[in-house]
């Protein structure tokens, strides 16, 4: 028997799905199988797909749509014009609110990934929808060959407030671009034009890096980011690259030395792992660098911004350790394609017009935007929630490791920039929940991530965690059940 259900989506649309043997499908799908067989849908017949995926469906509230779905068809549509950079679950997503993503079939999730950490604001923000609008009226590009407000009015924000939140406190400019990686590259240009400046024989030109390190896929970022598996394809590298490993104070000495004009490193290593640098490593990095004249770049791009539960990830540190160059990127515009490179004024001093540019970067449009994300990721009341946040989220992750102590082995991370590190292989468990309605992702080796929107609700946490614990019941007990979309993740190992 076939039925329709109405309800109202958060929109206040109303959404029309048909319910036929157990399972929801949009009211389109519906109609388009009508009218294909040219009589409606007979009560006996059964569903195309096979028996197990149709009980499968029929048990989940969120099953991945089958081969014979609309998403599935559009999908294979589409696929053979886009160049095959990502893996991707089948779920087609199109519309989001708050916390909330929503299918092309008309499916519900709670994302616990923001985007890869972007989307601190939510989807959908309607302030910022508002302004996209007005200054879409207003002024869009220019380019950088002529002066905009805005631009002048974001870096002076984002100098101002990283002073008063205690975070680098030699904070003196800012180069406003498109994106994380620019930024990274920004900041290793002008560690090479320190070095340069410092050292005119050109002797001082290396940059140094650390193992499990994510800083872009552009060439120089590429070469800051030493893992064989994401290099090879793309070697050589661009020379002057050393890496060494992450925490280890022992080989700081040996690592950063009078060839060095920069080091480049994560406070919280998001990719890697959820990796978290220890106060006296970040110390000694600074005070080997202050010993060679080597600048100190902190990459901020995944673990700053709020994420943490302060507005930097390294106010933690004295001020002695802060660093020369400070990059961020993805919560910077909320989605809306910005990065920003912060200096000190030795810095600064060292770079002079024509040295840089972007053609892009900096535009009144993203920087309209990034300077209304800016004031709400720098509020304070919005830090004292992710460390509320995050105390919901340490709780439910210790009893889910009493639960399985042979499947999780450590909790890392501060704020809301979380990671469960499994003794298994995720991809189950990432599975799992989606198909409850739960999106969750990886990083690292084996290592489940979470970077919700710093703007969620404690409600939403426990709704969220409520889903993976159920998926972790499933997928630790029939992880062979489950079938699963490999590379979930910014940069997924080979083979995965």
């Amino acid at each position: 028997m076939a039925f329709m259900v109405a309800r109202i989506r958060p929109s206040g649309q109303l959404a029309l799905t048909c319910r036929v043997q157990g399972s929801t499908r949009p009211i389109a799908w519906f109609l388009s199988r009508r009218n294909a067989s040219a009589m409606a849908v007979p009560t006996a017949s059964a569903p195309e797909h096979s028996g197990h995926e149709f009980m499968k469906g029929a048990s989940l509230p969120n099953p991945d749509p089958p081969p014979d779905s609309p998403t599935a068809a559009q999908l294979n549509e589409h696929a053979p014009y886009m160049v095959a950079t990502y893996m991707r679950p089948p779920p087609l997503m199109v519309k989001g609110e708050g916390c909330y993503l929503w299918d092309a079939e008309n499916r519900r999730y709670l994302d616990f990934t923001a985007g890869l950490a972007v989307n601190a604001l939510g989807h959908c923000d309607p302030e910022m929808a508002k302004l996209i609008y007005q200054q879409a009226r207003t002024l869009v590009h220019t380019s950088n060959l002529y002066h905009s407000p805005w631009i002048g009015e974001l870096s002076k924000q984002i100098v101002k407030k990283t002073h008063t939140a205690g975070g680098m406190h030699t904070a003196s400019k800012v180069f406003t671009c498109n994106s994380g990686t620019e930024a990274n590259e920004a900041a290793i240009k002008f560690a090479r034009k320190v070095g340069k400046t410092r050292t005119p024989s050109g002797d001082r030109h290396e940059i140094v890096s650390f193992h499990n390190s994510f800083h872009g896929r552009t060439m120089g970022a590429l070469s800051a980011t030493p893992n064989p598996k994401y290099q090879k394809p793309f070697s050589p590298m661009i020379p002057g690259f050393k890496y060494g490993n992450y925490n280890d104070e022992s080989s700081i000495n040996h690592l950063v030395d009078e060839k060095t004009c920069g080091v480049i490193v994560e406070p919280i290593q998001g990719e890697g792992g959820v990796n978290v640098a220890t106060s006296s490593f970040l110390q000694a990095l600074r005070a080997r660098c202050n010993e060679v004249g080597a600048v100190l770049i902190y990459d901020e791009i995944q673990c700053g911004l709020g994420r943490t539960g302060q507005l930097w990830a390294h106010q933690f540190l004295p001020q002695s350790a802060h660093p020369d160059i400070l990059t961020t990127a993805k919560a910077l515009g909320n989605g809306f394609p910005i990065g920003a490179t912060i200096v000190n004024e030795d810095v600064a001093q060292c770079v002079v017009t024509g040295d840089h540019g972007t053609t892009f970067g900096g535009n009144p449009l993203a920087c309209r935007l990034a300077h209304y994300i800016m004031s709400r990721l720098s509020d304070p009341d919005l830090h004292s929630s992710v460390r509320a946040m995050e105390q919901l989220f340490c709780q439910r992750f210790a009893k889910l490791q009493s639960t399985y102590p042979e499947h999780i082995t450590e909790i890392r991370g501060r704020g809301l920039i979380l990671g469960l590190q499994l003794a298994v292989d995720p991809t189950p468990v990432v599975t799992a929940a989606r198909e409850r309605g739960l999106l969750i992702i990886t990083c690292g080796k084996n290592t489940l991530r979470f970077v919700p929107p710093l703007i969620i609700s404690a409600d939403e946490v426990e709704e969220g965690l409520g889903i993976l614990e159920q998926a972790m019941a499933v997928a630790f007990a029939h992880p062979q059940e489950i079938a699963g979309t490999k590379g979930q993740q910014e940069m997924a190992p080979a083979g995965r």
